[in-house]
């Protein structure tokens, strides 16, 4: 039987060197610049491997966020240990959290920020640690 396990996710950005900054500042991600087709492209790698790639809206292009409630992907989640300390120094860097931290269940704790282009970013503690 054939074995999955998460690759990336992609996102569209008007400005993907802005993105990857955000990357980099909030979660240490690591930027890696490249040309692939004989254009420059963007991408963020996360600890433990998971990628972001970044696509580049055209000039001119009408893009939105889509609008909660909606079809398709919500959000994506980072698991992540201390994340009420987490979360503090997120703010620190300018972090804008849409739901704090907070308990979902016994040994889960979660909280929600936005990124850019409205993308929002889920941390998920089940370290039972504050």
């Amino acid at each position: 039987m054939a074995q999955f396990g998460f690759h990336h996710i992609h996102l569209r950005t008007p400005d993907p060197e802005a993105t990857a900054a955000f990357y980099e500042k909030m979660f240490g991600a690591e930027v890696i610049r490249q040309t692939q087709q004989g254009k420059p492209r963007v991408d963020v790698k996360l600890a433990g491997g998971a990628m972001i790639f970044l696509l580049p809206s055209a000039p001119g292009e009408a893009a939105e966020a889509p609008k909660a409630p909606n079809f398709g992907i919500d959000h994506f989640g980072l698991g992540v240990t201390g994340i009420d300390a987490l979360a503090k120094d997120l703010k620190a860097k300018g972090a804008h959290f849409t739901v704090e931290p907070y308990d979902i269940r016994p040994g889960t704790r979660i909280a929600f920020l936005r990124g850019p282009e409205s993308v929002l970013i889920e941390l998920v503690d089940t370290s039972g640690g504050k």
